[in-house]
């Protein structure tokens, strides 16, 4: 069983950064984000595996990094330039992979909204 608890999310306007953190209970091969808009179904933004190798969306590529401090439990979202399409509910993911996406077990999500 995998808990995740995330953080970080809040309003910016465009152009600026934020940080979002999951902490981590339990083991997964992958660690993920996702994001949501209520007009919107589920999708992938970035994924890590357990060597610490990446795969993004392209719409985020160059803006948005993932990253996991193994030795807190942790896993990051740094998004810098945003832009108010990236408005949307982001979830911290756990499990296996399907295809390119890290999905299994979902955290309760934070907020991030980007206003022009």
């Amino acid at each position: 069983q995998v808990q995740l608890a995330e953080s970080g999310g809040g309003s910016v306007q465009s152009g600026g950064s934020l940080r979002l953190s999951c902490a981590v209970s339990g083991y997964s091969n992958c660690m993920g984000w996702f994001r949501q808009t209520p007009e919107s179904s589920r999708e992938g933004v970035a994924a890590i595996d357990s060597d610490g190798n990446t795969s993004y969306r392209e719409s985020v590529k160059g803006r948005f990094t993932i990253s996991q401090d193994n030795a807190k439990n942790t896993l990051y979202l740094q998004m810098n330039s945003l832009e108010p399409g990236d408005t949307a509910m982001y979830y911290c993911t756990a499990g296996r992979f399907v295809g390119r996406e890290c999905v299994g077990y979902w955290g309760q999500g934070t907020q991030v909204t980007v206003s022009s």
